[in-house]
């Protein structure tokens, strides 16, 4: 039976992080080449460079309580977008090792059964990203454009109070730093959303391992006694490939996940804050909406995929005590 293609269900997700410049090509890892320096270029630019602006502006605004919380809530934002950035880049030879690991033949599944079996799992993720796209842009549109709908663009007023190295309040430097601004902020969003994707999905695949192994357990009685024994071993074998699966792709992503956790907690604390201080239905307050609704889906993804592995992880071990 032809080899089941892995990556084909998040090849947009792959493509995504690709321009990002977080993923080299095909099975390689960063190397002294073109691709590198256009990550490094990248990445500086349109992710660190902007908080390291926007941080700096604490400085000038800290006595100002609304105008700091306002600030606050996306800088955090950012810098653990960041973070996430960095560990994405320092474990990217584990991530491509588990790509290679999903097309061995342990991990294919054996039949059309399996296979139907698996595909609710695989377009369970696929509706999760599309439907993750919603508040994403949502959320993107209505920074980019709420100082324009509010009639303080006239006022030289930026999407995000920053502090700049010169004067953004002529022009034409103001429109320079509100472009620059827009199209940094949509670089880092997308590429944050695309990384918490890709965890999701490395969630998604070790719980559609349990599933395949729980099915290859369950038709072991129907086996021949000759290869029963057999079979027996694969099914061990396998067990411990997605254990070793699973302890790699924890080691990528669960300080992400603290991460995550700890300043989605923050952020929300600090938007819905902001959100008694702004003009009710306003640009501003349908933007800080939105935000809120963005991080309480990506809270979702790693609450949702996680405990699914959880309950199949121990159907897994229900169903091995039965045989």
């Amino acid at each position: 039976m032809e080899n089941f293609d892995w990556k084909f269900t998040i090849r947009v997700n792959i493509m995504i992080l690709k321009i990002a410049g977080l993923w080299p090509k095909g099975t390689e890892i960063y190397k002294c080449n073109f691709y590198t320096l256009y990550s490094i270029i990248s990445i500086n630019l349109f992710i660190n460079a902007p908080n390291f602006f926007q941080a700096a502006n604490i400085v000038f605004v800290y006595t100002d309580l609304e105008a700091l919380t306002a600030l606050i809530f996306v800088t955090v934002t950012e810098l653990l977008a960041s973070f996430k950035v960095y560990c994405f880049v320092r474990n990217i030879a584990i991530l491509k090792s588990l790509m290679v690991e999903l097309d061995k033949k342990m991990f294919q599944p054996k039949n059309e059964q399996q296979k139907d079996l698996i595909r609710p799992n695989l377009n369970s993720w696929t509706l999760t990203y599309v439907v993750f796209w919603i508040p994403v842009i949502s959320t993107l549109i209505m920074w980019a454009i709420f100082p324009v709908m509010d009639g303080s663009v006239k006022e030289y007023r930026l999407p995000f109070s920053a502090w700049y190295p010169f004067n953004t309040k002529t022009s034409p430097s103001y429109e320079i730093t509100y472009f620059y601004q827009t199209v940094s902020v949509w670089f880092l969003a997308i590429t944050n959303m695309n990384m918490d994707m890709f965890a999701a999905a490395l969630m998604m695949y070790v719980g559609i391992q349990c599933d395949i192994l729980c099915d290859d357990l369950r038709n072991l009685s129907t086996s021949a006694d000759a290869e029963y024994n057999k079979k027996l071993l694969d099914c061990i074998q396998h067990h411990k490939t997605i254990v070793k699966f699973a302890t790699h792709s924890n080691n990528f992503f669960s300080h992400v996940a603290l991460g995550q956790f700890f300043v989605s907690s923050v952020a929300l604390t600090l938007a819905m804050f902001q959100l008694t201080l702004v003009a009710p239905f306003s640009s501003e307050c349908y933007s800080l909406l939105f935000y809120v609704f963005t991080m309480t889906v990506q809270i979702f993804l790693y609450c949702w995929f996680g405990n699914e592995v959880e309950l199949k992880v121990g159907l897994d071990l229900v169903v091995k005590v039965a045989v």
